[in-house]
């Protein structure tokens, strides 16, 4: 797969200003750079390469933000990137050239990771995807074990931009911070994963379980635009939505035993 022809054979002439129009501009080479109009249409509009391509521009832009969240990108921050897309991605030769190259663009630009953020998700409609970006983000933020303030910071805020719930960070923490122990309030980050609370009927929690579980089953974000060496993710953001719910359901049947 290329990304770039990709982006260029699923004709992305339904060109967009802001970030993410400057972005494409920047990596393909300034075709998109000089009038640019702006669209309201969703991504779907693109087709699935089209898609692929504002999806991969988006996060390798918001990376590129994340890592001079301090001021500037260390070489720390740069060989932590590398690694992700090696080890965690494993992309070929040219795509890994590809995505370098998006974010060396993002590094120096004007537009902030919010912008970013904002942007796609007035693009996208699709929650998943959205989500899916958050949890890249994060994988990213945990590559070297340790989730700096810098970090914290921006995952705190970037749900909101996104269009997603800001519960979804303490979820997100739970899962990726292997150090943390079972807690009393891990039952909630198990509610947050499915956008429920302990008050939510047994009935609207089956019904919220499967319409994440929907969202996310690896076929259908795949139609949406999320490129196969990202689908590892989807897999994993499935396999935590159902995991939510069984913990959730067995939470609720030892409550009834106890209490009868």
């Amino acid at each position: 797969m290329s990304w770039l022809g990709a982006g260029i054979g699923a004709g992305i002439g339904l060109v967009f200003g802001g970030p993410i129009g400057a972005a494409l501009g920047a990596w393909i080479g300034g075709s998109f750079g000089s009038g640019v109009k702006r669209v309201t249409a969703g991504a779907g509009q693109l087709g699935r390469d089209g898609a692929q391509t504002v999806f991969i521009v988006t996060l390798f832009s918001m990376l590129a933000k994340m890592a001079k969240a301090d001021g500037q990108v260390s070489t720390a921050e740069i060989q932590l990137i590398e690694r992700f897309i090696q080890d965690n991605l494993r992309l070929s030769a040219e795509d890994r050239k590809q995505a370098i190259k998006i974010f060396d663009n993002a590094k120096n630009d004007s537009f902030s990771i919010y912008e970013y953020a904002q942007q796609y998700h007035q693009l996208v409609r699709n929650q998943g995807m959205r989500e899916m970006v958050y949890r890249l983000l994060f994988a990213v933020a945990y590559a070297d074990g340790t989730l700096h303030a810098n970090e914290e910071a921006i995952l705190r805020r970037l749900p909101s931009y996104l269009g997603l719930s800001e519960s979804l960070f303490a979820a997100m923490q739970a899962e990726f911070d292997r150090r943390a122990p079972a807690a009393a309030g891990s039952l909630q980050q198990h509610y947050d994963v499915l956008g429920c609370s302990p008050d939510t009927s047994d009935r609207d929690l089956k019904l919220a379980y499967r319409r994440k579980a929907a969202e996310f089953h690896p076929d259908k974000i795949a139609a949406k635009g999320l490129p196969e060496e990202f689908m590892r993710y989807a897999e994993d953001q499935m396999k935590s939505i159902t995991v939510a719910y069984d913990t959730i359901v067995e939470a609720r049947k030892r409550s009834v035993e106890v209490t009868s």
